[in-house]
């Protein structure tokens, strides 16, 4: 998972939350339980010395990779 791999290369601690729920971003485990669909709002949140890079490059991931989903969905004919 390309968000995954991203977050392990920074040295700040990467959560996710969603509706109250916070997970390690940089578990692939623990962001599959979150159950998030495409379109769920998530707060990506980071703390340490790369924290402000890191979620602007964390955020820029998951928009593009909406934007990609949004784009190759079949067209309802």
């Amino acid at each position: 998972m390309q968000f995954v791999d991203l977050a392990n290369s920074f040295e700040s601690k990467i959560t996710l939350e969603k509706d109250g729920e916070t997970v390690d971003g940089k578990s692939i485990y623990q962001i599959t339980m979150l159950a998030a669909t495409q379109g769920t709002k998530i707060k990506v949140v980071a703390n340490g010395p790369d924290a402000e890079n890191a979620v602007e490059l964390l955020v820029k991931i998951l928009e593009r990779k909406t934007s990609e989903d949004v784009s190759q969905a079949p067209e309802n004919n």
